[in-house]
């Protein structure tokens, strides 16, 4: 059983980026799950706080969580056409200390998708996600690419995916990316 484990970069309730993930979740192909993570907790980095009290217990077991699967789809919203700092800072603790880098990151199988209500779609945000990737060892997937736009209109009042189409294409991207980690 392929196992990914899915993070949304939203703290938002109403979050559309928590709705895509939730919508990744239900078009899942048999012989994979993947579970929801949270970035929920995560204080923001300092490294006065990391050499007094050490890694908060939040990033711990997020730690532990990514280590041990198969795979990591990353969730992002864009923000000011870039990667969200609540997002960023949540990536940044999983680093530490760098000496742990290589258990959570190295070789991990990552995918990238992203809901927004503007018109970009996520693009400009999942560009921005691939340098920092590439720094932490990941082996990103090239093979698809699910960047909603018009969020407002693709779920309802419930973070249900309403939109056929975006269904279809989000239960093609997932197939893939287990395809490719299966490899």
């Amino acid at each position: 059983m392929i196992t990914i484990i899915g993070i949304s970069g939203s703290l938002r309730k109403a979050s559309f980026n928590s709705a895509l993930l939730r919508a990744a979740v239900d078009v899942t192909p048999e012989g994979a799950t993947l579970e929801v993570a949270s970035i929920q907790g995560i204080p923001l980095y300092d490294g006065d706080v990391e050499s007094s009290v050490g890694i908060p217990a939040v990033v711990s077991d997020l730690k532990d969580r990514i280590a041990v699967c198969d795979g990591l789809l990353l969730v992002t919203p864009e923000y000011n056409n870039s990667i969200p700092g609540v997002f960023k800072n949540a990536i940044d603790w999983l680093t530490r200390p760098a000496s742990d880098i290589a258990r959570v990151f190295n070789n991990r199988p990552v995918g990238l998708i992203g809901a927004t209500p503007g018109r970009g779609g996520t693009i400009l945000a999942q560009a921005a996600w691939l340098p920092v990737l590439r720094t932490l060892g990941t082996k990103p997937w090239f093979g698809g690419r699910v960047t909603v736009s018009g969020a407002r209109r693709v779920f309802d009042e419930q973070g249900q995916l309403v939109d056929e189409e975006v269904r279809s294409q989000l239960r093609t991207y997932v197939t893939g990316f287990v395809g490719f980690i299966g490899k």
